[in-house]
């Protein structure tokens, strides 16, 4: 009979435990999230032995048993058994054997719980380089618990990991003695503890004294600890100390008995060297930005091509579903709302899937945390950390995927500001609006004979989204009531040639991710938006309908003509456009007519969706004319009411800024709810960034006029 087991692995962070995981778990991998945070939760199955299976919990790095951020809390609680939905049979702990002393505090705490524990000892080979060796038997003999050799990048050592996995979870065996003497640090408080709850380590009592306010436990209990800490005058924070000088004394005493170390005048690693380079005070900066605009670029110029497939492949889609299909509601609900919401979500894809990718390259490269650490300054100064230069960066290609990015901010304050400011950086669906409007609005002028005004206009934006971002950063900080001391502790990894299949896996999860999570709501908006352009007040849809019926009848030989004019007007008519006309009386001082408004409402479901709403306000169709020039030239002789050009310099710029600095895309709001798990956050960056954007686009308007 097959026996199945629950399986916590666990590890300081850049152990190796995810590689192990991966290795061990292969592609049958499961993210979702722990309950109550956006913390990922990985699972995977795996099979151990003939007889045994088992359920792999992926569970968030952390150094020790004292946990500070929020995935630390749940590493912790899910080992302390306080996880109504995790509850580990075994514990593989992964320790870096190059870094053994730091590791082994943690390792010593997780065997002092008396958990069945195996530790997997990674990175052997970088231990050999830097002249370490490790006596393996008299280590395990030391901590009392099984030590396996493991290199998951060369699959080696991994199928003694699941004889020794299969032999602990049958036999239960560890050790029975303390590593280190927890009931010293408070013998009179643990034995009371223990006396209620007598399943308890000695350890784990302590852990219920120090934490019991978070743990799954009743009133009762929870008065009864209190009163045993006040009895007994407890004090957590000299307790946890003393706890910690003596794991280390002990930890002191195993690295003498086991290790032997290499003389530490031996020359500088590669990595010593390399960061020499890659970390110099003027150098460094020079490649952190060759590299981030390599990145940028990579994500512009590789994505394009799958996106313009997609969208290549759901027109042809449309377009064959307008010929088979009847003129009838439900069609057009499926091509318009249905078909296109789809092609609104899946055009993300190459982008989130290159992105991850990237960025999965450069952390298991070891570069990311060099990045992290150089722009740690300027970020620190409006309120982020360095952490945070990446999503924004990220930012310039798509604001969903680099909103993702931003959980590697252990600061929920710090992470909170990113995801707040993100959007404001230029991404790549505002170019469609940039370019139509720069051409429109903007004079094709040469200075220095290479420098163009149009160029210099659109870099411009770009900057503009950037140091804003930062400002509204700095400004923010004062208002998130968010107590949290930050402190950029950053452990920089050695550098290793990425794991290919490491990053695959990855892109594909976040795209699935996307998809199924943030892809619900983006279609719930499309079908809606689809809905209010499609339908308006019956009388008034009815007489256009008829006026038109009877201009087609008298001239029939303009059918297509006025065609274009009644779907114009029928858009004009529709809750849509009697939004764009409501609305008029606001955007009037922005220079812009109802017209424009409507693009405005539409656009929010993706900006670039302002093009072709224009087309269709301007009855452009495909007519065998180059389309966007023909937009161009209607844009540029439309006129309002008075005869006055609509698209002037000072509307054209108005626009631009509205367009850079409005939150106009349902997908990043999607996101930011998931990502938040509150519609406060979202609604509040719609009302700031919309606000900034009315405010700055009514100056360039006045300032131009």
């Amino acid at each position: 009979m097959t026996k199945h087991i629950n399986i916590a692995l666990v590890g300081n962070p850049n152990s190796g435990k995810s590689s192990l995981f991966n290795v061990l778990t292969g592609l049958n991998q499961k993210v979702g999230n722990f309950p109550g945070v956006t913390v990922d939760k990985k699972t995977g199955q795996c099979t151990i032995a003939e007889n045994l299976t088992a359920t792999l919990i992926d569970l968030p790095g952390t150094y020790s048993l004292y946990p500070k951020r929020a995935d630390e809390w749940v590493a912790y609680k899910v080992l302390l058994q306080q996880d109504e939905d995790i509850k580990p049979d075994l514990v593989v702990l992964v320790a870096d054997a190059s870094n053994l002393k730091r590791n082994l505090l943690f390792c010593s705490q997780i065997i002092d719980l008396k958990v069945p524990v195996v530790v997997a000892l990674s990175m052997i080979d970088l231990a050999n380089k830097k002249g370490t060796q490790i006596d393996i038997n008299g280590l395990e003999r030391e901590l009392g618990v099984p030590v396996v050799t493991i290199n998951p990048r060369k699959n080696k050592g991994v199928p003694q990991l699941k004889k020794v996995i299969e032999q602990t979870a049958q036999f239960h065996a560890h050790t029975s003695k303390d590593f280190i003497s927890s009931k010293s640090l408070a013998e009179d408080a643990i034995a009371d503890v223990k006396q209620m709850l007598p399943a308890l380590s000695d350890y784990a009592g302590l852990h219920y004294l120090i934490n019991h306010e978070h743990f799954l436990l009743s009133d009762t209990l929870q008065n009864e600890i209190e009163a045993i800490e006040e009895k007994n005058k407890f004090n957590p924070t000299k307790t946890q100390a003393e706890e910690i000088m003596q794991r280390y004394g002990r930890i002191k005493h195993i690295m003498q008995q086991t290790v032997v170390e290499a003389d530490p005048l031996k020359k500088a690693l590669f990595t010593e060297k390399l960061d020499d380079i890659l970390m110099h005070k003027r150098w460094g900066y020079f490649i952190l930005l060759t590299v981030l605009f390599l990145m940028f670029q990579s994500v512009f110029w590789i994505a394009q091509y799958p996106m313009d497939g997609i969208e290549w492949v759901f027109g042809k889609l449309s377009g064959w579903l307008t010929d088979v299909l009847p003129a009838i509601w439900w069609s057009d609900l499926l091509i318009n709302g249905v078909v296109a919401g789809l092609s609104g979500i899946l055009v993300f894809i190459p982008q989130i899937m290159i992105l991850f990718g990237i960025i999965t390259i450069l952390e298991d490269t070891g570069y990311m945390a060099r990045i992290s650490f150089l722009t740690d300054k300027l970020m620190r100064k409006v309120g982020l950390n360095g952490k945070s230069v990446m999503p924004m960066i990220s930012g310039f290609a798509c604001a969903v995927p680099a909103i993702m990015t931003a959980r590697n901010i252990e600061n929920r304050k710090e992470r909170l500001l990113t995801i707040m400011v993100t959007p404001l950086m230029s991404c790549s669906a505002r170019l469609p609006v940039y370019t139509i409007l720069i051409a429109l609005v903007i004079p094709s002028k040469l200075y220095f004979g290479f420098l163009s005004l149009q160029g210099l206009v659109m870099m411009g934006l770009y900057l503009l989204g950037t140091v804003l971002a930062l400002l509204v950063s700095y400004v923010m900080k004062f208002f998130i009531n968010i107590q949290e001391k930050s402190f950029f502790i950053l452990e920089l990894p050695v550098y290793r040639a990425p794991r290919w299949k490491n990053a695959l896996t990855t892109m594909i999860e976040k795209a699935k991710i996307f998809v199924f999570d943030a892809g619900k709501i983006i279609m719930v908006i499309s079908l809606l938006l689809w809905t209010l352009s499609t339908y308006g007040p019956a009388k008034r849809m009815a007489a256009v309908t008829a006026k038109y019926e009877l201009l087609e009848k008298s001239n029939p030989d303009k059918t297509a003509e006025l065609n274009k004019q009644r779907q114009t007007e029928l858009l004009q008519n529709s809750y849509a456009g009697i939004l764009g006309r409501s609305i008029e009386p606001v955007i009037q001082p922005l220079g812009y007519d109802w017209k424009i408004g409507i693009a405005l409402v539409t656009s929010f479901a993706a900006r670039e969706v302002f093009v072709g709403t224009m087309a269709t306000l301007y009855s452009v169709g495909d007519d065998g004319e180059d389309n966007s020039s023909t937009l161009r030239q209607k844009m540029s002789a439309a006129v309002k009411a008075d005869g006055t050009k609509v698209y002037t310099l000072a509307t054209g710029l108005s626009l631009l800024i509205f367009y850079a600095l409005a939150m106009q895309c349902m997908s990043t709001l999607a996101i930011v709810k998931r990502e938040t798990r509150s519609w406060k956050w979202p609604v509040i960056q719609l009302i700031y960034m919309t606000g900034l954007a009315y405010l700055l686009s009514w100056l360039a308007y006045v300032i131009f006029k």
